[in-house]
């Protein structure tokens, strides 16, 4: 019995300096989350992606290239057959056709490629890498909200689990000092021992309840520590928590994922029509570009020109991808106007059994309030030795009924504002 109370002391004890609350719990779960931190990473992908783009379609791409092609051959022309490196020509020989070799290649060119007008293509390839990014960003909204939701739900069941702990902690307190009462009335011959033992044996239920609910707690706290990613496995007390409905919104936050994914539908075909855009490039080089090698310091020189290209015609396919567009954009449509219908019926259901949850728990509290003034009354009797043991210790267990359930009920009015908060969003 001293032992319970030691326990219940020092976890209470060590609460005093050790309490955390909700925010701290989702801030720790949304940090330790790798859904939020893989969304958040492959929207900076696609971001660089779209600097990448930038640089192809608009910037000149610079480089040197080298080639050096040995291609003797062996010259039957005269009545002894000559190896020659570099042959100007031959009637008879073997080797590599001339047309083909020329007897040797050397080449060193610096070369540049410059695309012409290619700002445009650049807004177009890249606008679906943007908006990719987006689609992240915004993902990692959801898996920060879905945290928030999933968490609080814990949070509160960890919150019922110290309510019920609390009480019955009140409770052993309340019959400690009526056996300390009931014992002296029994050495004074007022009341029974039986009376004494019945109080004890009530003791003993509600010392299997106390560990019972600290079991729970232990168990309900390590899985939130689980669910935020917190390694510590200390015993700690949380503190309450009384959630407030949020206002109503005109706009709900769900409905971004549909937005973006119709922006990607109407990017992606841009990207798709791009290739039936006229493409207008410069390319230049300057260097060393010679067949035959004691030519060569007279070999070197420059070229330019303009590289030009433009798809007129591929079986119609541009028309065909722009109907399976809008095919998935109504689907996208329909799906939005769905979840905003479902959302909302959804919210005016969790309102309405909030204010059932209401009335049933504004009977509670009177039920409480009338127990409570009973168990005043009773221990007066008690004192003078008017009430019997077993009417009180019945008292008892019906309040611990009816306060069990208003714990219930309180925790679930939580978890029902957490759920509509979490859609009214």
């Amino acid at each position: 019995m001293l032992k319970i109370f030691v326990i219940s002391s020092l976890f209470y004890a060590n609460t005093l300096f050790a309490q955390t609350d909700l925010n701290y719990y989702i801030n720790i779960a949304k940090q330790n989350s790798p859904l939020i931190n893989d969304n958040q990473n492959l929207s900076k992908a696609n971001q660089l992606e779209v600097e990448r783009l930038k640089a192809f379609y608009t910037k000149p791409q610079i480089g040197l290239s080298a080639v050096y092609m040995f291609s003797p051959i062996l010259n039957l022309d005269n009545t002894q057959p000559k190896i020659e490196v570099n042959p100007l020509s031959s009637s008879r020989y073997i080797g590599y056709d001339f047309a083909a070799a020329n007897g040797g290649q050397y080449q060193a060119l610096l070369n540049v490629y410059q695309p012409l007008f290619g700002q445009q293509r650049y807004k177009s390839a890249s606008e679906t890498f943007q908006i990719n990014a987006a689609i992240y960003q915004n993902n990692s909204k959801i898996s920060a909200h879905d945290i928030e939701k999933i968490v609080g739900d814990q949070y509160i069941l960890c919150v019922q689990d110290l309510q019920q702990l609390t009480y019955v902690n009140s409770i052993m307190v309340l019959l400690v000092e009526q056996k300390d009462i009931v014992k002296k009335l029994v050495e004074n011959s007022i009341f029974k021992q039986s009376d004494y033992t019945l109080l004890t044996i009530e003791y003993q239920n509600m010392l299997g309840l106390q560990t019972t609910f600290l079991a729970n707690y232990r168990r309900d706290l390590m899985d939130l520590n689980i669910l935020s990613g917190i390694s510590d496995t200390s015993f700690i007390q949380i503190k309450q928590i009384q959630l407030l409905l949020t206002p109503p919104v005109n706009y709900s936050a769900f409905t971004e994922r549909y937005k973006l994914d119709s922006l990607n539908l109407q990017a992606l075909q841009k990207s798709f029509e791009l290739k039936y855009k006229p493409q207008l490039s410069l390319f230049a080089n300057t260097g060393l570009n010679a067949i035959y090698a004691p030519t060569i310091p007279n070999r070197f020189g420059l070229s330019a020109g303009l590289n030009f290209t433009y798809n007129f015609f591929d079986g119609h396919q541009k028309s065909i991808n722009r109907k399976k567009t809008d095919v998935l954009l109504n689907s996208v449509s329909f799906s939005k106007e769905t979840f905003n219908r479902q959302n909302n019926i959804r919210k005016a259901k969790i309102l309405n059994e909030l204010l059932s949850f209401n009335e049933r728990l504004l009977i509670s509290e009177q039920q409480l309030k009338e127990y409570e003034t009973l168990m005043n009354a009773y221990k007066r009797e008690i004192l003078s030795g008017q009430l019997s043991i077993i009417n009180y210790i019945a008292i008892i267990k019906n309040k611990a009924m009816v306060q069990r359930d208003y714990t219930l009920l309180i925790a679930q009015k939580q978890v029902l504002i957490n759920a509509y908060n979490y859609w009214n969003w």
